[in-house]
């Protein structure tokens, strides 16, 4: 499975590396437009990313503005739901409404910071993704 990170911090950006290493290939951006990028990059190689972790709060590019322009892409493309990325949001706000409207917009999850890493595996298992281990 190929995953795509995107996280301004780099200790951050680090840690959900090495956590999500053994469900498959991490790529990893610093920000929403390298996210977009390398989501419609991927999508050209006939790769595309199956689990994509969102940064809210990134520079040039917020998490949420990566969302919805994932998400136009995916529409615009005629994906169905069973072939569309599955993508958690990631925050230490603590924002009912940014929350809220991220789903309205199309995420799957929200995982809080500091992440909880057995709550992370929880996420993901409840996504339908099991480790490649």
């Amino acid at each position: 499975m190929r995953i795509l990170i995107a996280e301004d911090d780099f200790i951050s950006r680090k840690l959900i590396q090495k956590l999500l290493a053994s469900y498959g290939k991490c790529d990893v951006t610093v920000d929403g437009v390298e996210a977009v990028e390398s989501f419609i990059l991927a999508h050209q190689e006939g790769d595309p990313y199956k689990l994509i972790c969102l940064d809210i709060m990134m520079a040039r590019m917020d998490g949420v503005q990566a969302l919805k322009m994932i998400r136009d892409i995916e529409k615009q493309k005629g994906l169905t739901e069973g072939e569309t990325a599955k993508i958690i949001m990631m925050t230490a706000l603590n924002d009912k409404e940014t929350v809220m409207g991220s789903y309205d917009l199309g995420c799957d999850a929200y995982a809080w910071k500091p992440l909880n890493i057995e709550k992370v595996h929880e996420v993901i298992a409840k996504l339908g993704f099991e480790t490649k281990e």
